[in-house]
């Protein structure tokens, strides 16, 4: 199983447009210690022929550009190695590169039941002819088989499980408890190739690790988990924002009670952060906090990723 890090940043990318915060200053100047990332996304494949995309970012069409895998494998007339786009939430920066999906290519859409009310209620997604692009369930903890647009299996199954975390950010009701946040407005993927039984864990969005979601994790081979902050106060601190980690639904890495603690007794083989705020530090090549984390174990991803599994 082949997977691609289609982009490894959280929203609004690295440099953020408008964000001139010490980081975003950095890459902006062209420090090779700040390399510019696109937003969060990745790419599997067990047959290298056909792909699944967990979450399809606004920059999309960038990054199929940057990676041939994605692009038109034949000569003459329109093809997509993109059989199927899974979804773990509703955020914007998972759901808008759909967007640039809609030039009459047939593939599918697996996501929570949540998610689909969602897409289904958003009259802008109707440009996703619907006689071309079925949405399809993704049921919460049960395994299914990730199908391409012919009901063709992919070579893999995905396992949705419910983790912490909010409703995206659109869709939030003030007037309500938790902003109107239930059960499946984020998940965690578990994906599992048939033949082999190797699997790995995708959570590039996650506000804690309770008992159970850590019992999933235990013993794993890879997990690509939320790496949005540093502190839960950083975009505070920073000067760019108002809310901390944990009111926009993430966990942060460092401390007692960051995520990095929460993961030292899993035995996890390969852990890797994705979808990295332009504020975090671990995005500076020799800061001393990229340091602490690879001393801890944990790799930071990076546009253009390859891992094998």
């Amino acid at each position: 199983m082949k997977i691609l890090v289609l982009g490894a940043a959280a929203g609004g990318g690295f440099p953020q447009w408008n964000c001139s915060c010490p980081n975003c200053r950095m890459a902006w100047e062209g420090d090779p210690r700040a390399r510019p990332l696109t937003q969060s996304s990745i790419a599997v494949s067990v047959d290298g022929t056909r792909w699944a995309l967990l979450n399809a970012s606004p920059d999309l069409r960038q990054q199929i550009a940057r990676l041939p895998a994605l692009q038109p494998q034949t000569i003459g007339g329109r093809h997509s190695p993109i059989a199927t786009v899974i979804l773990t939430n509703g955020d914007v920066d998972h759901i808008t590169g759909l967007l640039s999906m809609r030039e009459m290519q047939a593939f599918t859409i697996h996501c929570s039941d949540r998610v689909k009310l969602a897409l289904d209620k958003n009259a802008v997604f109707n440009v996703l002819n619907a006689q071309l692009v079925t949405r399809r369930s993704l049921p919460l903890n049960d395994t299914t088989d990730v199908l391409d647009a012919d009901g063709a299996s992919l070579g893999f199954t995905v396992t949705s499980f419910v983790v912490p975390g909010k409703i995206a950010l659109w869709l939030e009701d003030l007037t309500k408890a938790d902003f109107g946040s239930i059960e499946g407005d984020t998940v965690g993927l578990k994906i599992t190739e048939t033949s082999t039984g190797k699997s790995f864990f995708y959570i590039p969005g996650c506000a804690a690790l309770p008992a159970e979601v850590a019992a999933r994790l235990e013993g794993a081979d890879l997990v690509f988990f939320d790496g949005t902050t540093w502190t839960d106060d950083e975009m505070i601190n920073t000067g760019v924002g108002a809310k901390t980690a944990s009111r926009m639904g993430h966990m942060w890495m460092s401390g007692p009670d960051g995520s990095m603690a929460a993961f030292d007794p899993l035995g996890i083989k390969r852990k890797i952060f994705i979808h990295i705020n332009n504020t975090n530090p671990v995005l500076i090549a020799d800061s001393s906090q990229r340091k602490d984390a690879w001393a801890r174990g944990w790799e930071i991803s990076y546009d253009g990723m390859e891992v094998i599994l």
